[in-house]
């Protein structure tokens, strides 16, 4: 079974092993004895895999061991090497059970099978009745005994034993050496290290160290070195072990994270910063650019204003007026429409005793629609109105409330009020606007603009002409085209246009970029947690490194401690996710319920980027620490207090 030829172990100038050969038989029970320093253990683990030697060749089975790469290494301690240790390497967060059966999760086998066995182990154990109970609910005898069950796991072809009874009394040690024996029976290979020599004389073949040398062999074995060197062939892997190592990495992560609740969450607390941060950052975005387009809407949809002078706030713009003939010119383009005159004067509404400041709008057929005003009661404005200068008027919800606040709408039809001195019949009330940013409190009457500009101002020209652009038109050229007809035809350009789409536009980019701004500072936040992430796991390998090494001793991968830790990393930026999307739904719930001028709006794909990206920086920041826990060396983990 085992060939060892020529080996040395150094570390440092220190010389531990020199030129060991020795031959190991199946079913052999060897005890190598020596006293503290001899190098002893050194071999061992060396058999064990566990350890390298420097120099020499070491030949298990037909395998060359310096040659095996360290996941083949791991494979012959899975599927034939049982180990079992003075200090018994239990892992504390697992029953009696569980690490019974740990080393069939990483050989791939179910949960039924692994069960069934590990009990059938511990019930031969006189352990059963413990099946349940953490290592610290159990003797140092009965830990032992554990050890042994878990050593057989997957077969146990040889047992390596380290000082098996040193930590136990008399008697415990009395049982360890019994069960050993047994098992040597039953075919088991066991090679024993110890300085006791009472304890030795149990075996069959004693082997006597001094100072890394062979010094006394009671019954060697002929030196055969196989003839034939065979290559490990490649291990298959199945969904099975795909699916062990994934729910053992998640057990593990899981109980690693409820065993340090307050660690825990202080490592998730940038990642819940972060992920509230985004969610809540874009449904404040939404909700506001929501507000601002539909006050933007209540502009109207696709509508361009056209006014005298160079701009808002143009001083010279009183000189200049546009007149009906531009308004024809409009009216004649395809491509729009609707085209109406629109002017505006103030004064007072007077109504038996109530007299209020007021602005009277002077409105066409289509201005309603243009601007998305509602009707709640009587008729709008008609073709006649406008041709004949009638005297009618549509109030807004303000005039109503203030002129009439104990009647409803359809009560108040057909009478009269008077503005500026002239009468005028109520023919139908408007809805209130609610899709103004901030309350108007300003009362409106909407009239003819014929009427208004003949009877009440004594203007001839337009103030303003509102067009409403075609559906299928694109707007921005509708503008221009509207810019040059008028240009040639008044032969000059001493107008503006105001287009509420571009307006639409620029508050809709201005919005994304803010938005996109501050998400960025959420996005630095979740930076900063994935940093504390990849330091507490950082933290969480150092202290942890002898578990690292106990579950490499019995025959975990590299990539079974990779995905360990690298799983617990996701798993604490992802609990770290969902707290913080709980927090944000809870900001926003809370928002709404007290606010009055816009709601936040949850937006499920930044919920979704939000969890998508945890999972990220759980495994960009989990990799290093992950990458850091694979590559160590298991005697060296194993030897980690």
């Amino acid at each position: 079974m085992i060939f060892l030829k020529n080996i040395c172990k150094n570390i440092g100038e220190n010389t531990i092993l020199k030129n060991i050969t020795l031959s190991i038989d199946k079913g052999e029970f060897v005890a190598i004895i020596g006293q503290s320093g001899s190098g002893k253990t050194s071999l061992l683990n060396i058999i064990g895999t566990l350890d390298e030697p420097s120099s020499g060749s070491f030949v298990f089975e037909n395998y060359e061991v310096t040659k095996l790469n360290s996941d083949e290494k791991a494979r012959l301690r899975r599927e034939k090497i049982g180990f079992i240790f003075q200090r018994y390497n239990l892992l504390s967060l697992l029953s009696a059970n569980y690490n019974v059966a740990l080393p069939a999760v990483y050989a791939g086998k179910s949960f039924q099978e692994r069960d069934a066995k590990a009990r059938e182990l511990l019930n031969e154990l006189e352990l059963l009745q413990k099946n349940d109970s953490r290592p610290n609910e159990l003797s140092g005898g009965q830990q032992q005994r554990v050890s042994i069950a878990r050593a057989l796991m997957n077969g146990g072809e040889l047992i390596l034993a380290d000082e098996p009874t040193g930590a136990l009394d008399s008697k415990s040690g009395i049982v360890v050496l019994e069960i050993l024996r047994k098992l040597n029976k039953l075919g088991h290979t066991i090679v024993l290290v110890t300085h006791d020599k009472n304890i030795a004389a149990q075996a069959k073949r004693i082997i006597e160290i001094k100072d890394g040398e062979i010094l006394n062999d009671s019954n060697p074995v002929e030196l055969l070195q196989p003839k034939i060197i065979f290559s490990m062939p490649k291990e298959k892997k199945t969904t099975l072990l795909l699916k062990n190592q994934i729910l053992e990495c998640l057990k593990i992560a899981y109980s690693s994270i409820i065993s340090h609740k307050l660690r825990s969450v202080l490592t998730m607390l940038g990642i819940i910063i972060g992920i509230a941060s985004v969610v809540c950052v874009v449904a404040l975005g939404l909700g506001s650019q929501a507000k601002v387009l539909q006050s933007i809407a209540s502009l109207g949809s696709s509508m361009i204003e056209i006014r005298p002078g160079r701009g808002f706030g143009d001083l010279h713009s009183g000189k200049t007026r546009l007149n009906f003939s531009d308004l024809e010119t409009l009216k004649s383009l395809e491509y729009l429409e609707a085209v109406e005159a629109h002017s505006n004067a103030s004064g007072v509404v007077t109504y038996t005793n109530i007299s209020l400041s007021a602005k009277a709008e002077g409105f066409g057929v289509n201005n309603f629609s243009i601007i998305g005003l509602k009707l709640d009661s009587g008729r709008l404005l008609n073709d006649e109105d406008i041709k004949n200068n009638t005297n009618v008027v549509v109030l807004d919800f303000n005039a109503k409330r203030n002129l009439f606040p104990n009647e409803t709408s359809r009560e108040i039809l057909n009478r009269i009020i008077l503005f500026n001195s002239q009468p005028f019949k109520i023919v139908g009330v408007l809805e209130k606007d609610t899709s103004k940013p901030i309350e108007d409190n300003v009362v409106r009457l909407y009239i003819p603009y014929t009427t208004l500009m003949s009877k009440l101002t004594g203007d001839r020209n337009l103030r303003e002409i509102v067009v409403k652009v075609k559906d299928d038109v694109d707007s921005s050229l509708a503008e221009s085209a509207i810019i040059r007809i008028l240009e040639i035809k008044r032969g000059k350009k001493d107008f503006f246009t105001f287009n509420s789409d571009t307006f639409k536009q620029a508050i809709t980019a201005n919005k994304r970029t803010t938005t996109l701004l501050t998400a960025c500072v959420a996005v630095i936040a979740l930076i900063v947690g994935g940093i504390g992430v990849m330091n507490i796991m950082l933290v969480s390998v150092s202290e942890r490194t002898r578990e690292i090494g106990i579950r490499m001793a019995i025959g975990a991968r590299k990539e079974d401690i990779l995905m360990q830790f690298l799983i617990e990393a996701v798993m604490i930026c992802a609990l770290g996710a969902v707290l913080g999307v709980l927090i944000s739904v809870a900001v926003i719930f809370a928002f709404n319920a007290f606010a009055s001028d816009f709601l936040m709006i949850l937006s499920p794909w930044s919920v979704l980027l939000g969890l998508l990206s945890s999972v990220l920086i759980g495994l960009f920041f989990g990799f290093f620490p992950a990458r850091n826990a694979a590559n160590l060396s298991p005697i060296n983990a194993l030897s980690k207090e």
